[in-house]
């Protein structure tokens, strides 16, 4: 037995972040490009403490690859949480600090809700649909 304390972790924190299939746990939200080049990020469930760390990595992965110009698509979420808000404004975050921005679309009345009394609705710029998130005409 190996009792490296960086490895037990290393090997607690990949039995968590991956799926019993074996598949990381970022692939649960689809990628894909709108008309103006942005990327939307396809959210879907519950966006609490269980699946936010994915949300957030996934958004910090996109900005250091490049892209900066993000959307969450809210549509297929039902309930979000402080630690989906820390996502989502981890990922706004690291979008302006590249020179991008994050938006998000069609939240749900919960979502808005928890949005307006954390006064986010401010900062985080809500549209209709992914595709109007960039539009220049928005």
């Amino acid at each position: 037995m190996d009792r490296n304390p960086v490895h037990g972790y290393a090997s607690v924190y990949l039995s968590v972040a991956g799926d019993a299939d074996g598949t990381n746990a970022m692939d649960e939200y689809p990628t894909r490009a709108t008309a103006t080049g942005a990327v939307v990020v396809g959210a879907k469930g519950r966006l609490n403490m269980t699946a936010a760390p994915a949300l957030r990595e996934q958004l910090r992965t996109l900005v250091q690859s490049g892209e900066n110009r993000l959307v969450v698509d809210l549509s297929g979420v039902d309930a979000i949480d402080s630690s989906g808000l820390g996502a989502l404004i981890s990922g706004l975050k690291a979008a302006r600090q590249s020179g991008g921005d994050l938006r998000i679309a069609a939240p749900c009345a919960q979502v808005t809700a928890v949005l307006e009394l954390a006064n986010l609705n401010r900062v985080l710029k809500a549209f209709e649909s992914a595709d109007l998130a960039f539009d220049e005409k928005s």
